[in-house]
Order: C-alpha cells, then sequence, then structure tokens
C-alpha cells in the first residue's frame, strides 16, 4: 500500500483539452492592433480614447486570466 503525499492529486491526462487558453489571445490581438484605436475622439471624461482603451484592456486582461485560471485550476 503506497502512501500518497497530502494534497496530491491524480495526474491529469494528457489529452485534456486547454481551449479556455485561447482567450488569452483577445488582449493581445486587441493591443498589437493599433490602427483600432489610434484616435483621440471618443473622449471619456476629457481622456482620449488611445488612452483609455488601453487601460480598459488592463482591467479586462486581468478578468480574463482569471477566467482562464479558473477553467484550469
Amino acid at each position: 500500500m503506497a502512501i500518497e503525499p497530502i494534497g496530491a492529486s491524480a495526474p491529469e491526462p494528457a489529452h485534456r483539452a486547454h481551449w479556455g487558453r485561447v482567450l488569452l489571445l483577445l488582449p493581445f490581438v486587441a493591443m498589437i492592433w493599433v490602427s483600432s484605436y489610434d484616435r483621440v475622439e471618443p473622449t471619456l471624461f476629457s481622456v482620449p480614447f488611445f488612452y483609455w482603451y488601453q487601460l480598459l484592456w488592463v482591467l479586462l486582461s486581468t478578468a480574463i486570466i482569471g477566467i482562464v485560471y479558473l477553467l484550469e485550476h
């Protein structure tokens, strides 16, 4: 009889799909495609679109990473 360490879990099958990782491409594509947000209008509280769009993606990226983490664990 083998003794397993506390907190040990069964190994994951090698064929398990990690489709949730595709979500991680969204922020990458959104930031690499500069021509889609390279403008001043529309402004939000006098902040040009260029800046608030990037800040929005910082927050969205955090949420997406959290979702992928929950899907993986």
